[in-house]
């Protein structure tokens, strides 16, 4: 797998964490301050749990950010698999929350993207050349005596 096709990974990554990241953000905000929108219900009867709505998106933002700038190494493509192994399977533990916002569709859709980007992290890493700290650190060893 090219460079150029490891990048593309990341930045179309870091573009879908941003834009969904940053509209659940935006309509947690809405659902909690102005008691509009799908969250609006849930946040009226647990208003406590915003917080962990507003984080997790704000969180993907900026992740979303960082995969947007990353280079196309290993480590990055590793990480990008394992944040979107926590979102899809948070989203399958509790698909619940789907079911009371009436937000099935997102939650099919986002969780399907989630796992997509897993599968094709993993095969970036599988086509990737090993990390320029690992491949140096590998070479640099003492010749034998």
């Amino acid at each position: 797998m090219t460079n150029a096709t490891r990048r593309l990974i990341l930045r179309a990554n870091g573009l879908f964490l941003i834009l969904f990241g940053g509209s659940g953000f935006l309509l947690d905000l809405r659902g909690y301050f102005l008691k509009e929108g799908a969250q609006s219900g849930l946040f009226a009867s647990a208003p406590h749990t915003a917080i962990g709505f507003v984080e997790a998106h704000g969180l993907a933002v900026i992740i979303g950010v960082l995969l947007w700038r990353a280079q196309p190494a290993r480590s990055w493509h590793l990480t990008a698999a394992a944040v979107h192994v926590l979102l899809g399977a948070s989203n399958l533990i509790f698909w619940q929350i789907f079911v009371a916002t009436k937000l099935l569709a997102l939650g099919y859709i986002s969780t399907s993207v989630h796992w997509i980007f897993v599968v094709l992290h993993l095969w970036a890493v599988a086509g990737a050349p090993r990390d320029a700290k690992a491949t140096s650190a590998a070479t640099s060893r003492p010749a034998a005596a």
